[in-house]
């Protein structure tokens, strides 16, 4: 079986080669290549064409292909839907800001989690995505929109911690100077919570965002729509949040989705803001997406300016995030659940 060569470091690509004969620039060389986009050896053009063959029966190229494409008319977001070598879907999303292009990408293929609202986590976990398929997600967004990537954002399809060998393996290449050279303060990692993930990476100290799915300051509440809090209580995920921060020394980014009569009251904002004293905490509130399998509906205008007050009003930032692509099945897994049914005929 073809190795997947997009997946390596230089260093790793740079072992490899010497084992073939090949001189060390030849390796930089490659992974240069690699990281603009190449679908094949052949273009490699200061290549000799024996090596170009050499490596093609050795190594693979992963190359996603565009399924679906939706082109937002209200604001200029953009979602693909890739498909993967084994024909499994994907979501990215190309977002504009005024201080940069933002993708946000997924990390798995389903996801494992369960959590009540959201659409990606319907039919399970089908795999985790290898290095280079994140990878792909941004070099190829990039190379088709024309819009140069300045901020990745891991809050697609799946759970980032729960493939985390594969993703600290793209935070390494995603970060290369040799490569797309984006900075890890340019980059948010989001997770619903795995506690035990989330004190191993605070070890790593990377200077990335860290963004905690929350959406509920009481267990009562969060265990009815994410069922990895039965594992790790709020008190646990926030404990190791504060030890996060002042081992990091970077707030954690709070998300939190405004449901209608399950995540918006009063007592519960109280609670959040009582919750995340002291630690630096951004409150990043979401408008519930629709997602017509789920019954859920979003809060009201006037529940999540009263919500986003009580937080303000005890210190806590707080910010309402902006929508963006609502006219293009922005919300994550949508557009892959949609494909999924045209495909099995329902």
């Amino acid at each position: 079986m073809k190795q997947d060569i997009k997946s390596m470091t230089l260093y790793e690509i740079t072992q490899a080669f010497a084992e073939l004969g090949e001189p060390k620039f030849r390796a930089k060389q490659v992974f240069v290549w690699l990281h603009k986009g190449v679908t094949s050896f052949d273009e490699m053009t200061n290549l000799s064409k024996p090596l170009r063959e050499k490596l093609d029966s050795i190594y693979t190229i992963t190359a996603p292909k565009i399924v679906r494409k939706q082109v937002s008319k209200l604001d200029g977001t953009i979602k693909y839907l890739w498909q993967l070598h084994d024909g499994n879907c994907v979501e990215s999303v190309v977002m504009q800001y005024h201080h940069g292009n933002t993708i946000c990408i997924s990390s798995e293929v389903g996801c494992p989690m369960g959590c009540k609202f959201c659409a990606s986590t319907l039919g399970g976990l089908v795999r985790r995505l290898e290095p280079s398929e994140l990878l792909d997600q941004v070099m190829f967004a990039q190379i088709d929109s024309g819009m140069p990537i300045s901020n990745i954002v891991l809050m697609g399809i799946g759970e980032p911690l729960d493939n985390f060998e594969n993703v600290m393996r793209f935070l390494e290449l995603v970060n290369s100077p040799d490569g797309l050279n984006i900075g890890m303060r340019h980059i948010s990692l989001s997770t619903c919570g795995l506690v035990d993930k989330i004190r191993i990476l605070a070890e790593k100290k990377l200077q990335l965002t860290l963004s905690v799915s929350l959406h509920s300051p009481d267990d009562e509440s969060r265990s009815k729509i994410m069922p990895v809090n039965k594992r790790w209580p709020v008190d646990e995920l926030l404990a190791a949040c504060r030890d996060y921060y002042e081992i990091t020394g970077r707030r954690v980014s709070f998300e939190y989705t405004m449901i209608d009569g399950v995540s918006d009251s009063e007592e519960q904002a109280r609670m959040l803001a009582k919750k995340l004293s002291g630690m630096g905490a951004h409150v990043n509130m979401i408008p519930l997406n629709t997602v017509e399998e789920t019954g859920l509906k979003t809060s009201s205008r006037q529940s999540i300016a009263k919500f986003q007050k009580i937080l303000e009003d005890n210190g806590i930032t707080a910010t309402v995030r902006r929508t963006l692509g609502s006219d293009i099945d922005a919300s994550c897994g949508q557009l892959r659940r949609k494909y999924q049914k045209t495909q099995e005929g329902e």
